[in-house]
């Protein structure tokens, strides 16, 4: 019969409980809405009242969280929305009219498999993080235009068109 020490039985135990917790972290990590903290003004009360409207379903994914302030999540973080995100500032980022709502590409911030878009004129700003696994990026700002055009608009996107060219001096 082999004896074990007390001292070497706890040591295995720690090692075995340490890795196991390192398991349920890394499988945590990649839960919906894991790590997604809340906007700044994700309180505001007009975040409030879209969270009551978010859609069951968006870009072909389901609603699976929603357990912070402001924060919503479809599939397995495939689509991650953020009302209350400080508001852009005038950029030459591209921009685009969506159902009256404006939304900005924030080059910058995306990444390979993510797309980062907010909204423009609006306050609070909305933000929303698409990964690339959603191929109908269009139809789902579609929905979230529906979702956040209630939120006052105060600015439109302008193009360079839309710029009046200076009038020459005398």
């Amino acid at each position: 019969m082999v004896r074990v020490s007390r001292a070497r039985k706890a040591a295995v135990a720690v090692a075995v409980g340490a890795l196991t917790a390192g398991v349920l972290v890394s499988c945590g990590a990649d839960s919906p809405g894991e790590g997604v903290a809340s906007a700044p003004n994700a309180s505001d009360p007009a975040c409030e009242k879209a969270a009551a409207r978010y859609p069951d379903r968006l870009g072909g994914e389901e609603l699976t969280f929603t357990d912070r302030p402001g924060v919503a999540v479809w599939g397995e973080n495939a689509i991650v929305l953020r009302c209350g995100v400080e508001l852009p500032l005038p950029t030459t980022d591209p921009c685009a009219n969506v159902e009256g709502v404006n939304w900005v590409f924030r080059e910058e911030r995306s990444k390979d498999d993510s797309k980062v878009i907010v909204t423009y004129g609006r306050d609070p700003a909305v933000e929303v993080v698409v990964s690339d696994e959603v191929v109908a990026v269009d139809d789902v700002l579609i929905e979230l235009s529906t979702l956040v055009e209630p939120i006052k608009a105060y600015r439109e996107c302008v193009g360079a068109d839309d710029v009046p060219a200076p009038t020459p001096s005398p």
